[in-house]
């Protein structure tokens, strides 16, 4: 047994050091020199190759959405790849289906420039732009939730549909040793050109909430690039469901303030899943929406209320509790905010509520 233990313990110190040693023989040995990236046939950039395209693109000041900061773990950093690509890596192979491979679509946080590229980016994504700003107020909704105000500074306006959102760049501190950046949806509507909330849960150790809640303070400059997505409001006249839970609340925040400013009078049914009392937020705030936005009606439900909480509302899972309050969904339309687990069980209830999978929005940021 000893033996054995001896040589799997020698093999695997074997695999990691040839591991490195693949790495290190990729990053100083390799030197693919410089390659031309073309992008929709009519801009060309030379670059140093042997980084990967997302951040090849961004050092050009081309922004590709990535949720997850280019780990390869939220599949939004797509793009199409006409030459130059190669074989399709297995770290893309869970992201793409097959229609998207045969039409030359890759994750640019996993390919490497290594040669000459010409690319097809749609053109709302060249218009992205990067902006610095400044940390105008910060407040504890919750014990985990925190709200950011940004006041712009260069440029000094943005423009936005409610429900897009941008990404924040967390500079080097002791969780990382290079600049990273993550998604997080915009909580404060439109009109508000030079400004940009966000409501930002704290992920233990993850690298940008615990900057954002440990160390980021009112003064400080950041840097943020945007806007991204197709989570917005559509111009249709149907009733409409929205679920949201934790900081999910932001881009409906932003679509309902928006609906009030324009002086929408579609209804809505918004139903906010949280597990007890100390997960709720902005109670106040949108039980007054119910005053300015004829047919709006909002839903807080609990799926597990401590019993201090002396709770005498809607409890239950999210799902539960919209299919109580919604017999027939078939004539409406939902948009959704949350962890990948809880909208996909959104969807599964809607679409048995007889809603068309096409009139189901929303953005998953896993």
């Amino acid at each position: 047994m000893t033996a054995f233990l001896i040589a799997l313990a020698v093999t695997s110190a074997v695999t990691t050091i040839l591991a490195v040693l693949m790495v290190i023989a990729d990053a100083y040995i390799n030197d693919y020199g410089e390659v031309t990236i073309t992008v929709n046939d009519d801009k060309k950039f030379t670059v140093e190759g042997g980084s990967s395209l997302l951040s090849t693109l961004k050092e050009q000041e081309v922004f590709i959405p990535s949720a997850c900061g280019g780990r390869g773990s939220c599949g939004l950093c797509k793009v199409k790849v006409v030459e130059g690509g190669g074989d399709v890596l297995p770290t893309e192979e869970p992201w793409l289906t097959d229609e998207e491979k045969k039409d030359s679509v890759r994750l640019s946080c996993q390919l490497k420039v290594r040669s000459d590229m010409r690319l097809q980016i749609a053109e709302e994504l060249l218009n992205v732009k990067q902006f610095t700003a400044t940390v105008a107020s910060l407040r504890d909704l919750t014990y985990d939730i925190k709200e950011v105000i940004l006041a712009l500074d260069e440029p000094g306006s943005i423009e936005f549909k409610a429900g897009q959102f941008i990404q924040l760049e967390v500079p080097e501190y002791e969780l990382t040793d290079e600049p990273v950046y993550r998604a997080y949806s915009i909580a404060s509507p439109p009109s508000q050109h030079n400004r940009i909330e966000m409501e930002i849960r704290y992920v233990p150790n993850g690298i940008c909430t615990t900057y954002v809640h440990k160390h980021l303070k009112e003064g400080d400059k950041v840097t943020i690039n945007g806007p991204y997505g197709e989570f917005h409001l559509k111009d249709t006249d149907k009733e409409m469901i929205c679920i949201a839970g934790g900081s999910g609340m932001a881009p409906i925040k932003a679509i309902l303030l928006d609906m009030v400013e324009k002086g929408s009078k579609r209804k809505v049914q918004y139903f906010f899943g949280a597990r007890a009392v100390k997960d709720l937020f902005l109670l106040d705030e949108m039980k007054a929406l119910e005053s300015k936005l004829s047919g709006f009606k909002f839903i807080p439900a609990l799926s597990e209320p401590d019993a201090e909480d002396k709770w005498e509302g809607d409890t239950g899972l999210i799902t539960e509790v919209v299919a109580r309050h919604v017999p027939d969904a078939s004539t409406m339309e939902a948009y959704l905010c949350g962890s990948p687990f809880m909208i996909d069980a959104c969807v599964k209830v809607l679409k048995e509520k007889g809603m068309p999978e096409e009139d189901i929005f929303y953005d998953k940021f896993a």
